[in-house]
């Protein structure tokens, strides 16, 4: 005798072995046996053999018309043989009751299941219902085979390439428009990108990076809510004698610190270090406190960047030149011959700015002989007020040297800047952003050049002193630690006033940017209330110690500013590909580095090379580049000539505070998953055996 059974929600049939109340032990085709209980078994016959059965009720079930046969279905619940008589006729046989079984189990819209062999059918209502959403479904499927057939003859359909970056990056997994992009990728076996890009829908190497940045970091837009920009605060007192400037790029808007100098030729001098004060007006937790976290740092990019603040917000605290302006000032009072500070004292105030001086435009003229010598002439014409801070400025170039000094003998090695800074822009930007298009001129400024080293040395000096303050009130703060300068020990960000190895300090707390870091404004909050309340700032200051809001912030802002870093490497990596193209360059001199790759001599470029077998650490070579891909941002070359020389290339070489080196290409993400399993659609029959 065979059985036709149910296990597991699949129809088997098979030969009945033994028999007993309850159940029966029943073998298979594949020799396979099963326990399976007696209410499991739904058809019990002698002819024909399971697989022929199994064979012929197949084919039987795919002619069975289901309209028919709901309309011969009775009301009530009902068995699958029944209905197989009142379709086949009273002697319906064992293959045309498998067969109704097979039919009823695939067809759930219009029957469903009410037991072990029985069902009922659907309402009329339902039915037409279930009926019309498999048309749509048909339908849809229809264009997605389309859309598909468009993609893989390398065509991409209009709502393919309005989606485009949603797809990409942030994709409704069931949307056809994406289903058509993973259906296409299988059958011609191209990988998304190659696909979208042989169809044409990826016109834009830049847009593809920009979108994709946007889609993760951003995905509401850049844009601000409509927020009210809180007045600048009109009862601070002003700073008596005191003539502040800026020293910034032409680029820079977000003018977060000044320095003055007051004393010269008396034996003791004050120098003045005044930081932009958006935290006199912002209060945690405002509506514009909520912005400014959730972004957590102005985005920098060639041409372009996304500010943490409203610009509203920013032109308000800007040490723009031309009027007294809020600020946190710290003063610090030095010995003018031995440039030691003895006594360092914070007031919240209105400060002067009568000049914003802009390094890009200064930094030729302002050579350290022009400074260190009153009789030496400029180098390059200067403007008559610039030239009349001269005495100012040669004493702020000294005493940066003297501050640079001193931290590095508590390094224990000198900085060693080997390479330039670069600077970008693009010429022919019409809109709010740029389009990728543009011509990219590529430029240098010397690290350590006297502007650049007196506002460093300025902001590290406020730093440590404010973060050492913070500590002595016992009022927490976000500091930036480093352990030491052994390979591979980073820099961490905490609560603690731990010394940072990399700078040479006993502590560090970001606070002198604080329109474009959210970090220095949390810290700027916290030394107002020092500024204010003194001894009992721990009790008025917004973070109290042990704060998990604290902690919050460190953890959001160094995932945030580590992205936003990257991203700004990658868009640079991306500006100087297009510098080779746009001049036709060809052949590069690098310097080598390990692992066959090159570091370029006059631009910030990385990248691998061919023919490193046997070259020394940063010995000279000249290198042809090949292939130049701007969506992968990816270049390489091969060494057509050693030029004997060799530049000093440490193992680490120094980085400035926050600088993030420059990258080799990282592999491109994106959310299409070809590999994965389909959505579940209708119902499909339960697989026999």
């Amino acid at each position: 005798m065979f059985a036709l059974f149910e296990d597991a929600g699949k129809l088997h049939a098979g030969r009945v072995l033994s028999s007993a109340e309850a159940s029966h032990q029943i073998e298979l085709a594949s020799g396979k046996r099963l326990k399976v209980k007696a209410a499991h078994v739904l058809l019990t016959f002698d002819q024909p053999a399971p697989d022929a059965l199994l064979a012929q009720a197949g084919a039987l079930a795919a002619e069975i018309d289901l309209d028919l046969a709901w309309e011969f279905a009775p009301e009530a619940d009902f068995g699958f043989e029944e209905l197989a008589r009142e379709y086949f006729g009273a002697g319906a046989s064992v293959a045309q009751q498998a067969a109704m079984l097979l039919r009823l189990h695939e067809a759930p819209h219009y029957f469903r299941r009410a037991g072990k062999g029985r069902f009922r059918k659907a309402s009329a209502d339902v039915l037409r219902q279930a009926l019309a959403a498999i048309e749509r479904k048909k339908a849809v499927q229809a264009q997605i085979d389309a859309w598909a057939a468009a993609l893989a003859a390398g065509e991409c359909p209009a709502p393919i390439r309005e989606q485009l970056y949603r797809i990409l990056f942030k994709p409704d997994k069931n949307a056809p428009e994406y289903k058509a992009v993973v259906h296409a990728a299988r059958e011609t076996h191209l990988a998304p990108l190659a696909l979208l890009q042989r169809a044409g829908a990826i016109t834009s190497a830049y847009q593809f990076h920009w979108q994709r940045f946007l889609h993760e970091h951003f995905p509401r837009g850049t844009g601000f809510p409509t927020l009210e920009a809180p007045p600048a605060p009109q009862d601070l007192p002003l700073a008596d004698g005191v003539a502040a400037f800026s020293i910034d790029d032409s680029s820079t808007t977000e003018i977060d610190d000044a320095l003055s100098l007051r004393g010269l030729g008396s034996g003791t001098v004050t120098l003045g270090i005044h930081i932009a004060a958006p935290g006199l007006a912002i209060a945690p937790d405002s509506p514009l406190d909520r912005v400014a976290r959730e972004r957590l740092s102005t985005v920098y990019m060639p041409g372009h960047k996304i500010t943490m603040l409203p610009d509203a917000v920013v032109q308000t605290y800007t040490l723009q030149a031309g009027g007294a302006r809020p600020a946190l000032s710290l003063y610090l009072t030095i010995d003018e011959a031995t440039l030691e500070v003895r006594e360092a004292v914070t007031r919240v105030e209105r400060v002067p700015i009568t000049h914003n001086l802009r390094h890009d435009q200064l930094d030729a003229a302002i050579t350290p002989a022009w400074l260190e010598d009153p009789a030496a002439p400029a180098a390059a014409p200067l403007p008559e007020e610039v030239a009349a801070l001269r005495p100012t400025l040669a004493f702020l170039w000294r005493l940066a040297q003297a501050c640079k000094a001193r931290r590095e003998a508590v390094r224990g090695r000198p900085e060693t800047f080997t390479r330039p800074d670069y600077t970008f822009r693009l010429e022919g930007v019409s809109g709010d952003e740029p389009t990728g298009e543009e011509t990219v001129v590529i430029g240098t400024r010397s690290r350590g050049a006297p502007l650049d080293l007196i506002v460093a040395e300025a902001m590290i000096l406020a730093n440590s002193t404010w973060g050492r303050w913070l500590a002595d009130l016992g009022v927490p703060g976000i500091y930036r630690s480093q352990a030491s300068l052994a390979p591979g020990v980073k820099v961490r960000m905490g609560t603690k006033p731990l010394p940072h190895a990399g700078i040479g300090v006993p502590c560090y707390a970001w606070s002198t940017s604080p329109l474009r870091r959210y970090t220095d404004l949390v810290n700027q909050w916290q030394l107002i209330a020092c500024a204010r309340h003194g001894a009992t700032a721990a009790l008025a200051a917004p973070f109290k110690p042990k704060d998990a809001a604290l902690m919050a912030v460190i953890s959001a802002f160094d995932a945030a500013y580590t992205a936003y870093g990257q991203f700004q490497s990658s868009m640079e990596r991306y500006w100087t590909l297009r510098y080779l193209r746009q001049q036709g360059i060809g052949e590069l001199e690098a310097a080598y580095l390990k692992d066959n790759l090159v570091r370029a001599e006059t631009l910030p470029l990385v990248f691998p090379a061919l023919g490193t077998d046997g070259l020394q650490r940063g010995e000279r070579v000249r290198v042809r580049l090949g292939a130049i891909d701007e969506l992968t941002l990816e270049v390489n070359g091969t060494v057509v000539e050693r030029l004997g020389s060799v530049e000093p290339v440490t193992e680490a070489e120094d980085t400035l505070e926050g600088e993030v080196e420059e990258p080799l290409a990282a592999p491109l993400a994106i959310a299409v998953a070809v590999d994965e399993a389909d959505d579940a659609t209708d119902a499909s029959p339960p697989a026999a055996g």
